[in-house]
C-alpha cells in the first residue's frame, strides 16, 4: 500500500424529506446569498426546487437562481453563472440535481474567486486554490460528485470534455435523499449505476500490491450495484434499493475505496470523448467502453482480472487457465449491463466507426504521448479499443 492523505469534510445529511434542512445547513457553513444552481424541468414539477426555496426562505437566506443545466455541461451555462455570482454578490452555491448540475456549480464556483478564465483548471494551466463553497441536494445516484473534489465540463469551442479536481470544490455539505430518486427513468437509473460502478473498476485495476482493504471495499460496492439495481430496474419505487445504491455512489467516488493505491481512469478519458461528440449518457459511453478496455488491457495482469471473476461475478478459478476465469469474468460485466438495458457496442450507442479517428485525435495525445495508471495506453492503444467497442 502507498503512502495517503485523506481528507473528506464533506457533510452528509442522508435520508428522506432531508431537503427540508438545506437552508439551516446554508447557514450553517456561512452562506448568506446563494445561487440555486438546477437543470431542466424535473426539479421544478417534482415540487423539489420550490421545498429548496421555502427552506432558504425560512432560514432567511436570500437566493437567487439559475437553471437550463444540461447532461454533459456546457461551459457556457458556467460562463453565465459565474457573471451572474459577481452581478448578485453571491457567497454560497446550491446545486440541486444530479452531476452535471454539480459540476457545473463548482465550475462557477471556481470561476468567482478567479481573475482569469475558470477553463484553465479544465486545461491543466492552473489547479484551483479557492472557490466559493457548494452544497448539493442530490437528485440522481451516478457521478458521486457530492463527495467529491473533481469536476467535468465540456467546452463548445471544440467540444471538449475535460476535468478538473481540487479540494476547494468538495462540497461542504451533501443532502442525500433517496425519495428523490425514484421518478427516474430505468435508463437513467442504469446509466447512474454504470458510473458508479466504473468509478470502482477504475480504482479496483491497479499495479500497486498489498492493497486487500481496499481490494475488498471496492468488491463490497460492486457486489451491492449487482444485487440492487436489478431491484430498482423492476421497482422503481423500492427505497432501500435506493439508498443502498445512492451511499454506493458517494462511497464510490470519494475517494475510500481508493486510497494507497495507484489507480487507471483511461476508461473516463476514452468516454469522455464519446459523449462530448454524441451527447450521450456518460454511463452508457461507459457501458461500451469499459469492457472493451478491459478486454484489451487483460493480458497486463490476468490474475487482478480473475481475482474480479471470482469474488464480484462468481465464477469459478481455473487454475490451468487462469486468463478463461478472467475473460468470463469481462463476459458477465457486459452481461450484466445488458441485462439493465445498456448499450454495449458502438451501434447501439450511436457512435459511428468513420468518427474514431476524430476521437483519437481529441483524445489529445499525439504521435508520442501515453495516458493512464495500470496501464499506459498510446493513441493507438486508444484507437483499438474504440475498434473492440464495434
Amino acid at each position: 500500500m502507498e503512502n495517503f492523505s485523506f481528507y473528506s469534510p464533506t457533510k452528509f445529511v442522508f435520508g428522506k424529506e432531508t431537503e427540508s434542512r438545506c437552508g439551516a445547513l446554508v447557514k450553517e457553513f456561512g452562506g448568506s446569498k446563494v445561487l440555486i444552481h438546477y437543470g431542466g424541468g424535473s426539479v421544478v414539477r417534482s415540487g423539489l426546487l420550490d421545498r429548496v426555496k421555502k427552506s432558504l426562505s425560512d432560514a432567511g437566506v436570500q437566493f437567487c437562481e439559475l437553471g437550463g443545466v444540461t447532461p454533459n455541461p456546457r461551459s457556457g451555462k458556467v460562463y453565465e453563472g459565474i457573471d451572474l455570482c459577481k452581478k448578485e454578490n453571491v457567497d454560497f452555491i446550491l446545486a440541486v440535481g444530479g452531476g452535471s448540475s454539480i459540476d457545473s456549480a463548482k465550475a462557477i464556483a471556481m470561476g468567482v474567486c478567479y481573475d482569469g478564465n475558470f477553463w484553465d483548471f479544465y486545461s491543466g494551466k492552473e489547479r484551483p486554490k479557492k472557490a466559493l463553497p457548494v452544497g448539493t441536494v442530490l437528485t440522481i445516484a451516478a457521478a458521486g460528485s457530492e463527495g467529491s473534489g473533481d469536476s467535468v465540463i465540456t467546452h463548445e469551442n471544440g467540444m471538449l470534455k475535460r476535468g478538473a479536481s481540487g479540494e476547494c470544490i468538495r462540497p461542504r455539505f451533501s443532502i442525500l435523499n433517496p425519495q428523490l430518486t425514484i421518478t427516474l427513468p430505468a435508463y437513467q437509473t442504469a446509466c447512474g449505476a454504470t458510473d458508479i460502478m466504473a468509478h470502482v473498476f477504475e480504482r479496483y485495476f491497479t499495479n500497486t500490491t498489498d492493497v486487500q482493504t481496499t481490494d475488498r471495499l471496492c468488491e463490497a460496492v460492486l457486489l451491492s450495484m449487482i444485487e440492487e439495481t436489478p431491484k430498482v430496474i423492476k421497482d422503481p419505487s423500492d427505497y432501500q434499493a435506493r439508498a443502498n445504491i445512492m451511499w454506493a455512489g458517494m462511497v464510490a467516488h470519494n475517494n475510500i475505496v481508493g486510497v494507497g493505491r495507484e489507480q487507471d481512469w483511461n476508461s473516463h478519458g476514452i468516454e469522455h470523448e464519446l459523449s462530448a461528440l454524441y451527447d450521450c449518457a456518460h454511463g452508457a459511453g461507459l457501458a461500451v467502453i469499459m469492457p472493451a478496455w478491459m478486454t484489451y488491457v487483460v493480458d497486463h495482469d490476468v490474475m487482478r482480472f480473475a481475482q474480479m471473476a471470482c469474488r464480484v461475478w462468481n465464477c469459478k478459478m481455473d487454475f490451468q487457465n487462469p486468463k478463461k476465469t478472467a475473460l468470463e469474468g469481462i463476459a458477465a460485466f457486459r452481461s450484466f449491463l445488458k441485462s439493465i438495458g445498456m448499450p454495449i457496442n458502438f451501434s447501439e450507442l450511436g457512435a459511428k466507426e468513420s468518427d474514431i479517428p476524430y476521437l483519437v485525435k481529441t483524445f489529445g495525445l499525439g504521435e508520442t504521448g501515453k495516458t493512464g495508471g495500470f496501464v499506459q495506453l498510446t493513441s493507438k492503444d486508444v484507437e483499438n479499443i474504440y475498434r473492440l467497442a464495434l
